[in-house]
């Protein structure tokens, strides 16, 4: 380095704004090693405690993302457009939204991550499906992308090398929650991508990384303008997390859940979120004028069926069994299914997405640690929704399961999760908040 670390780190602790130059530094630190892990985690703990201006993230994010590969799709004419989630429960759109936006025109170069807790990872999602490759070799991602618009891998260690390193310490020093190390980590990825345009969906409610409303406004202020300044074409969406997206809780599930919805059978605040993320795709990469317009070409899309041939495409071309979109048997099934049923009449007056979450991963469908391995047959899928009418005995959800004990000793949990009263409540709105970037 050649800056001292310790000036640096000192520089930060009592509010000082650091250089691109010594932000730059830093960086190389943690890629080449000659930053410790103890200098490592001072210094994310001074910008934790002290913040980053606009200026200090930017320069961290670029730093960040020019620590490794960055890929280029010279060859393609199709405007590049990604999507980004903060993660909740139930959140399968990545599956449906890529190739819904493929087939409407613009490339979606997709770097996907693995989940851990009760949020649910796309990887894993995809691995449940019979031979998908999300290993890609990055060159092999670049002719899956100009084949049939879109791919689906997992991070290579060639991209964004410094986040994965500050990403670890961030875990273990309490240094998770900090706004400008969120957004320097994700756009860092999403910037090596090689895309033109970036849409976030910040997940808001009980099961999201944001749980209150001005930290998530905050978090979309943060990445719309440092995404923006890095070049980037920036619009981001503030979307519900106080309750579980879709009915399907738990990877072969999930899969199974976006297959059928393929086909026209689809919950409708899955295809609510998946329509409102696809509109600001095909906004940013300038293939639709206005929203009407966008949102009509994507409908018609999914209704004629085009979009299922464009998944069935990705699905081949990837290493997967295309015959699975036709026989779900495929995919596998628990061995222990099991009814959970309303106690007494009355209404749906929750469906707590942080406890179901948490369930699954206690049935084995999600991660403690990261080298926990998911059971993907494992998890739960909701028969009835917030403010649903139930009789006694009615089904509210079936639990699949490994055990039959497994699948027992979860009825119960599903049932406080999923209380009946004499009280109809209704679901907020899915979308809060919209804001775009300057450049859109």
């Amino acid at each position: 380095m050649q800056h001292h670390p310790a000036r640096l780190i000192a520089k930060k602790r009592d509010g000082g704004t650091l250089s691109r130059a010594e932000i730059q530094d830093l960086v190389g630190g943690v890629v080449d090693g000659s930053l410790g892990d103890a200098q490592l985690g001072a210094f994310l703990m001074a910008v934790c405690c002290n913040g980053m201006t606009p200026e200090e993230t930017a320069a961290l994010t670029l730093a960040m993302r020019d620590s490794g590969r960055r890929l280029r799709h010279d060859q393609l004419a199709r405007p590049k457009v990604d999507k980004h989630s903060t993660g909740g429960v139930g959140d399968k759109v990545s599956l449906l939204l890529a190739p819904l936006v493929a087939a409407a025109g613009v490339a979606v170069p997709m770097l996907s991550g693995r989940g851990l807790g009760h949020t649910g990872g796309t990887i894993d999602k995809l691995a449940a499906l019979p031979g998908y490759r999300t290993d890609l070799a990055l060159d092999q991602a670049g002719h899956v992308l100009e084949q049939c618009g879109y791919v689906m891998i997992a991070p290579s260690v060639e991209i964004a090398p410094a986040d994965r390193r500050m990403y670890a310490t961030r875990d273990i020093s309490g240094t998770v929650e900090s706004i400008p190390l969120i957004t320097s980590s994700i756009l860092a990825k999403k910037l090596a991508e090689g895309i033109d345009g970036l849409v976030m969906d910040v997940k808001c409610g009980r099961a999201a990384f944001m749980t209150r409303e001005e930290d998530a406004i905050s978090l979309m202020e943060s990445l719309c303008a440092t995404g923006s300044a890095a070049g980037l074409r920036m619009a981001a969406l503030l979307t519900d997390m106080d309750h579980p997206l879709g009915l399907a809780l738990g990877n072969s599930l999930e899969v199974a859940e976006v297959i059928q919805a393929l086909d026209g059978d689809c919950p409708d605040d899955l295809r609510e979120i998946t329509l409102a993320l696809g509109v600001e795709m095909l906004l940013l990469g300038r293939v639709a004028g206005d929203e009407a317009t966008a949102r009509a070409t994507l409908q018609r899309l999914w209704d004629d069926g085009v979009v299922r041939q464009v998944f069935r495409h990705n699905l081949e071309l990837q290493g997967g069994d295309p015959r699975v979109l036709d026989d779900l048997s495929l995919l596998g099934r628990a061995p222990h299914v099991v009814a959970v049923e309303a106690q007494h009449a009355g209404f749906v007056g929750d469906v707590d997405p942080l406890a179901l979450g948490q369930l699954v991963v206690d049935l084995g469908g999600g991660r403690r640690q990261p080298a926990d391995v998911i059971d993907p047959q494992v998890g739960i899928v909701l028969k009835k929704t917030l403010g649903a009418e139930v009789a006694t005995g009615d089904v509210l959800a079936f639990v699949h399961a490994r055990t039959r004990e497994a699948a027992l000793g979860a009825v119960e949990r599903v049932q406080r999760a999923m209380p009946v009263g004499a009280e109809r409540r209704r679901r907020a709105a899915l979308v809060k908040r919209r804001l775009a970037g300057p450049h859109q």
